[in-house]
């Protein structure tokens, strides 16, 4: 199933997977949540990549652990 945008707006879908996806990701990384920087560049980098077309939460997921991983330590 494909989450999509309602009218330019995030859907609760969308948020609700969004969350999930960027609370794993947080675990994945051990960001604290006093990590706050890097926890806003992480919520940017989700939300960036959800809205250039990876909407499938598994997608969304791989996609962003991909890019930890290329990015290097």
């Amino acid at each position: 199933m494909s989450l999509s945008r309602c009218s330019g707006v995030y859907c609760p879908a969308d948020l609700d997977m969004l969350q999930r996806v960027f609370d794993g990701l947080c675990d994945e990384r051990r960001l604290a949540k006093k990590d706050r920087e890097q926890r806003e560049y992480l919520a940017l980098e989700v939300f960036q990549v959800f809205d250039d077309g990876t909407l499938e939460e598994a997608d969304l997921w791989r996609a962003l652990s991909k890019l930890r991983v290329a990015k290097g330590p």
